[in-house]
């Protein structure tokens, strides 16, 4: 398991609208273009950029699903008590 990731997520309120921006992204649309438009988290001007953390900096669910994830990869939608995310991995060390 990493001991750090870098990654990126797009927020949003509803399991539904998680879905869709899935789907959406899963056809070929700009994760970084999607999370400026759709996401509810301040991180979203910035194309959803949430930088490098360790463990213990993000809620539980967010980090045990991005610990989880291998460089590249885009998860399905998580559930945190902020709302649901999409988290795509930029990059993993250690």
């Amino acid at each position: 398991m990493p001991t750090k990731v870098n990654a990126s997520h797009i927020l949003v309120k509803t399991e539904q609208e998680a879905t869709a921006i899935k789907s959406e992204l899963d056809s070929g649309k700009s994760f970084e273009e999607l999370a400026k438009a759709k996401s509810t988290c301040p991180s979203g001007k910035n194309g959803g950029s949430l930088g490098w953390f360790t463990h213990g900096q993000m809620v539980r669910e967010f980090e045990k699903a991005a610990f989880s994830m291998k460089k590249g990869q885009v998860s399905s939608p998580v559930k945190s008590q902020f709302g649901w995310h999409i988290i795509k991995v930029v990059d993993t060390w250690g």
